[in-house]
């Protein structure tokens, strides 16, 4: 692939990036509003047609690990294994 065809293929992939960011506030705005209304009409649950929309508490817990690492470094040593993975990015 020639140097122009890999900055237009670049440029591309730039610019459905951007798409896609526009796309996922714009529906961020829109979950927004749902959830405010869910809040402001103290409905965890909602039919809309054929939709059914929740916004509800859920409970989980998780390991805390930072502190465990600080309580107990010599046992979280023999428990921690590293992983390797490859990253793509354009600046």
């Amino acid at each position: 692939m020639s140097t122009n065809e890999l900055t237009t293929k670049i440029r591309e992939l730039k610019e459905l990036q951007a798409l896609i960011e526009t796309a996922q506030a714009e529906a961020e705005a829109i979950k927004d509003e749902l959830k405010a209304l869910m809040i402001e009409t103290g409905a965890d649950e909602m039919n809309i047609d054929v939709f059914k929309i929740r916004y509800a508490i859920v409970k989980s817990s998780h390991f805390d690990t930072a502190a465990f690492k600080k309580t107990h470094a010599d046992l979280y040593a023999q428990y921690v294994r590293q992983t390797e993975t490859r990253r793509f990015s354009v600046a």
